[in-house]
């Protein structure tokens, strides 16, 4: 039990009774669907899960984009989201005229980047799957975006993700950690990819990590780091490049902001943060502390720097930010070992296979 985590607080410890609460309900619900009590549907179509058995980022949102991005050419692709922290309910299929306040903030960006990618959002998405197909009949593929744990729908194959730095091996469940599925449910997953490792990961370290996740012999493993893009403006788009003589605030709604901390450590001179909850919503208040903490700042090179999940909740207060020196640093994933290939491989044969089988 990964105690020595930042995020496994005292107080957290203290709720460790609830905890096995928490386990004894999921090892429930698994054993229902395990034993076909509950039931999962299947479709005529290739679907690719994206997930995780961690509650917080893990990297889902980069690992969609990267499928959108090397599969986006070769087949008519659809993402389906929960949409977590939108303000409507049910299926709603993305337009140009869509908000994240109505589709939710990854959606939104996942739409704004692969505008020819059908986005759809939808609690129930054993529901909205056969909604999605009716709207968009020419999807050769759906990938479910966070539905790991959604047992609902049965996939046809599963990518679970675990963070380098909080391995499911070493965490613990809900509200003591942040593990919200039981770790033996890895074992469903076709594959594991430990993301957000140091780009210069070495073979040892590698190998002990495949030795403590133990998979089984037909799961296959890959690791993945983070590499951040050219900075933009919010609004007009223009470029920016980061250098030491530069002050930052950074403005964050995300569940974890500490790779982007190590990166402004690296290439501004100073930075300063201004934390907001995961997925918050941003208001008019928001922005004016925004603004009043950058014109705090005693500098004259400064900046102020957010993500890109957190700029598409932004953009709707594009007047005001217009002039200001406001910028949003994309992120991608990249796999380490030379292993694109592989990994694109392995995920094209299932599509071929199954669209053959079909």
């Amino acid at each position: 039990m990964n105690f020595n985590f930042p995020l496994l607080k005292p107080v957290r410890i203290i709720l460790f009774p609830f905890s096995l609460l928490y386990l004894a309900a999921i090892i429930i619900r698994n054993w229902f669907y395990d034993k076909n009590i509950l039931p999962s549907s299947s479709f005529a179509l290739p679907i690719i899960c994206v997930g995780n058995v961690a509650a917080g980022g893990t990297g889902k949102s980069p690992m969609v984009e990267y499928l959108l991005q090397k599969l986006g050419t070769q087949y008519k692709l659809a993402t389906l989201s929960r949409g977590y922290k939108r303000k409507t309910k049910g299926y709603a299929l993305a337009n140009p005229s869509s908000t994240a306040l109505e589709i939710g903030d990854e959606p939104m960006q996942f739409y704004q980047k692969f505008p020819q990618v059908a986005v759809a959002v939808g609690e129930e998405r054993v529901l909205a799957v056969p909604q999605l197909l009716h709207d968009r009949p020419e999807t050769q593929a759906i990938i479910l975006d966070d539905a790991f744990q959604h047992r609902a729908i049965k996939a046809g194959l599963n990518i679970v993700l675990t963070d380098y730095n909080n391995l499911y091996t070493r965490d613990w469940y809900l509200p003591t950690g942040d593990l919200r599925d039981e770790r033996r449910s890895v074992q469903r997953a076709d594959i594991v990819v430990v993301t957000k490792c140091a780009a210069d990961l070495d073979d040892s370290k590698a190998f002990e990590i495949k030795n403590e996740l133990a998979l089984l012999p037909h799961q296959q493993l890959f690791f993945s780091t983070i590499r951040y893009g050219q900075l933009y403006h919010i609004i007009n788009g223009s470029n920016y490049q980061i250098t030491n003589d530069v002050e930052v605030l950074l403005v964050t709604g995300i569940a974890n902001p500490k790779p982007l901390k190590r990166l402004l450590t690296d290439v501004a001179g100073t930075y300063e943060q201004l934390v907001f909850t995961d997925h918050h919503i941003f208001t008019i208040d928001d922005l004016n502390e925004i603004r009043r903490r950058f014109e705090e700042m005693d500098t004259e090179h400064k900046i102020i720097l957010t993500t890109e999940k957190d700029a598409v909740r932004l953009k709707k207060f594009e007047q005001e930010l217009q002039a200001l020196p406001f910028f949003v640093i994309p992120i991608e994933m990249r796999f380490l070992f030379d292993d694109d290939a592989r990994f694109t491989g392995l995920i094209g044969t299932f599509i071929k296979q199954f669209s053959a089988s079909a």
